[in-house]
């Protein structure tokens, strides 16, 4: 008589169980939902308060950037020429290097190479950003003054060298998952054909690959255009509309730690203004993030 007494007993102990394990996991899902509501609710509000003094076509189309001035303008396209410039730098540096790094350690390196490297590739991510922004400005940049003399000491492509250098890590690391994750049958039947393993590579795993690759991209370009410090330091968070990256200028984060740093009394719109530009922010990184997802998409209906 007690069998079927411990079996029930075990079994609504284990149905708790899962339910507790349920709970738990719900709450997690829960949390990062509420933060991004919390984070979108913030920025909307303060920006519609910004938005009430400045109008959206002088925030959109202005061509100067000065509101802690008296004369103030409020261009945000001024700060978006330096994050877009900046961030075209840091993909031009880290999208072919760190592909080619996917590549060498998926294809072609032994496996003691590449247990040995992932981890030292790995580790250049987890390095401070604010170093980076010192390594820019004291190492790289004299550097390049020794190649263009008129390079200002402050300016936008050593700081975006240096943030692909940053980012490298990431773009080779999930594109070397994704290429890892082909089957080897694919490659098997490669070689049958006579293909040599570059050529495998590059016309077998590279496109089977290919929605992985585009994810391990659109997530460097979004670290690069979310950096802060690298270009708070080595940028020069000189409000210029250029798109030349060897000249000093300002990006929408700079100017959100410039302002945070300084002594604007909350609610004023010079500090509304942070809002504003994390907004555009925000937006921007939504694009990208959208086009990752169709790219996935689409690359996934064609392989």
């Amino acid at each position: 008589m007690s069998e079927p007494s411990d079996r029930l007993k075990k079994d609504l102990t284990r149905h708790f169980k899962e339910r507790v394990i349920e709970a738990v996991l719900f709450l997690a899902a829960f949390v990062s939902v509420f933060t991004t509501t919390a984070i979108v609710y913030i920025l909307v509000s303060e920006s519609w308060v910004f938005f009430q003094h400045v109008p959206l076509t002088d925030f959109l189309f202005d061509t100067q950037w000065t509101p802690l001035f008296d004369d103030a303008h409020y261009g945000i396209m001024v700060l978006l020429s330096g994050t877009i410039t900046s961030s075209a730098v840091a993909v031009l540096v880290a999208i072919p290097l760190g592909t080619l790094i996917a590549i060498y350690l998926s294809e072609f390196a032994p496996f003691s190479v590449r247990e040995v490297a992932k981890p030292f590739l790995e580790l250049l991510g987890g390095i401070p950003t604010i170093i980076y922004g010192y390594f820019a400005l004291l190492f790289l940049t004299p550097l390049l003054q020794k190649i263009y003399p008129d390079l200002p000491g402050f300016n936008l492509l050593s700081a975006g060298i240096v943030m692909g250098i940053m980012i490298i890590p990431y773009v080779a690391s999930l594109s070397e998952d994704a290429m890892r994750a082909v089957p080897m049958a694919l490659r098997e039947g490669s070689y049958a054909t006579g293909a040599t393993r570059l050529q495998t590579a590059l016309r077998v795993v590279v496109p089977s690959a290919i929605s992985g690759i585009a994810s391990a991209y659109i997530l460097g370009i979004s670290r690069a255009v979310g950096e802060t410090m690298i270009l708070a330091v080595a940028g020069g968070m000189q409000p210029n509309l250029t798109f030349n990256p060897a000249q000093p200028g300002a990006t929408i984060t700079s100017f959100i730690v410039q302002v945070a740093l300084g002594d604007l009394p909350h609610g004023s719109i010079g500090y509304q203004t942070i809002f504003a530009a994390g907004l555009m922010l925000m937006l921007l990184t939504l694009v990208f993030n959208l086009i990752g997802f169709y790219m996935r998409k689409k690359y996934r209906e064609a392989y």
